[in-house]
């Protein structure tokens, strides 16, 4: 049998599951909410790289690259814990596409701001208290040798009742 990456013979089968989107992942994010967009949605967009090598940007005009199912699980005040479906998997999508929409994730350090890299003790502990709300929640995918479905899930979770916590 092929391991994802210790045998080169069978690494390609693995890596072409992620290149031609035959995985399927779910993310939960916290991020505002506004009540002027219509959820569930899929959004679709062209993703580039940006202005630095860290950033991605999305381009207004030419061809979709980039795809997104968006929805609600559960809205308090301000913000919202969305779930989140990529169909395709570019650099930074659901970040650059939820900025994009004007909801950013909730303590993003690189959009839509770029914050510099927490260098010192001090700077890493507030990157800490203020974590990224946005957690990689399922992956499964059909097994291209044994053809046997898996299907891994993070026990993490994200709460909205929590947010607070997280909000300077």
């Amino acid at each position: 049998m092929f391991s994802f990456s210790v045998k080169p013979e069978g690494r390609n089968l693995y890596q072409r599951l992620f290149r031609e989107n035959f995985v399927s992942k779910h993310y939960e994010a916290i991020a505002p909410y506004r009540d002027d967009i219509a959820f569930p949605m899929r959004y679709r967009s062209r993703i580039e790289e940006g202005d630095s090598f860290m950033r991605m940007r999305v381009i207004p005009d030419g061809t979709p690259n980039a795809e997104t199912e968006i929805s609600i699980q559960q809205k308090s005040n301000a913000f919202a814990h969305y779930h989140l479906k990529p169909v395709t998997g570019r650099k930074h999508q659901l970040r650059i596409q939820m900025c994009s929409l004007g909801i950013p994730l909730l303590n993003d350090r690189i959009y839509p701001v770029h914050l510099p890299e927490a260098v010192t003790d001090e700077m890493q502990a507030e990157e800490f208290r203020y974590p990224l709300q946005l957690v990689a929640k399922s992956v499964s995918f059909k097994d291209p040798v044994s053809e046997k479905i898996h299907h891994f899930e993070s026990r993490h979770c994200l709460d909205l009742n929590r947010i607070s916590d997280f909000i300077d």
